[in-house]
């Protein structure tokens, strides 16, 4: 199996609290590398350094869109020097998404990031949620993106949890990115009946004003353990090309913590 790295989003509150401690609980674990969301006011050395303590890789970062249009340099080379081989942007407000006016202009602001990164060593991705599935004459707006954004500027970050919720099957969709798809985010979750509940980002700690989604609505779940087939996803993913698939578990399911969560993910991904 590829190498399996951890987005760090996934124990952030245990970051907060112990971030070192929190590292080498991950390696013990299993994981080889890590994915960041966020650097917890640790500067890029003193992270670099304790990666290099526990051998976990600094796979990727998820980085704002907002802070990268605001300097790119400075995300480069904080994120160069803890040794990042990709940047990621992580999700993107509803002014900027697939189908509003501002859209092709974000394309384009990607495009120059992605240049800029590019030219520095860097390797910009896109990690999707399940809004970018909306159609556009006919073609998701995700599809789009990939499409006016060239491959050498973007790359996928397919978030396979994402990709199920807005409709498709995560597997034949990285098939469709064959060559294109460096890291994979491995996610799992259950779901009441086929209709997305509402509220659903304020399970990922982003509020709006619509009714809340509960837990037997929809839950994240360690990987192995909800709707996924994820051996088809792996499969999937080592034939695309992938370098790195990413465990990621926005929230603990209940009667986990954010520890136990993505020790299970783990233990799963061993096993098979």
């Amino acid at each position: 199996m590829l190498p399996i790295g951890l987005q760090l989003y996934s124990v952030r509150n245990e970051m907060e609290k112990d971030f070192e401690g929190t590292l080498k609980k991950v390696a013990e674990m299993g994981y080889e590398g890590v994915e960041f969301a966020g650097l917890f006011d640790k500067s890029a050395s003193e992270i670099k350094a304790l990666l290099e303590k526990y051998s976990l890789t600094p796979v990727s970062a998820h980085v704002p869109l907002a802070e990268m249009l605001e300097d790119m340099d400075k995300v480069i080379a904080t994120y160069s020097e803890i040794g990042c081989k990709f940047i990621a942007i992580p999700y993107v407000d509803e002014k900027y998404r697939p189908g509003t006016p501002d859209y092709p202009e974000t394309l384009e602001k990607i495009k120059a990031l992605g240049k800029k990164a590019s030219e520095a060593g860097l390797t910009l991705l896109y990690h999707n949620h399940d809004f970018e599935f909306v159609k556009i004459d006919g073609v998701y707006g995700l599809d789009v993106m990939y499409s006016t954004v060239p491959a050498e500027y973007l790359q996928t970050e397919l978030d396979t949890c994402w990709v199920n919720v807005g409709g498709e099957e995560p597997a034949p969709y990285i098939l469709k990115y064959s060559g294109r798809t460096p890291v994979i985010h491995l996610k799992d979750f259950v779901m009441k009946g086929k209709d997305k509940p509402k509220k659903l980002y304020e399970l990922i700690g982003i509020e709006d004003d619509t009714e809340a989604a509960s837990e037997e609505d929809f839950s994240f779940k360690p990987v192995g353990h909800g709707v996924q087939d994820i051996p088809a996803i792996i499969a999937a993913g080592e034939k695309s090309g992938a370098k790195w698939f990413i465990v990621e578990q926005d929230q603990p399911d209940k009667g986990n913590t954010e520890l136990s969560a993505v020790k299970m993910s783990i233990d799963y991904l061993r096993s098979l």
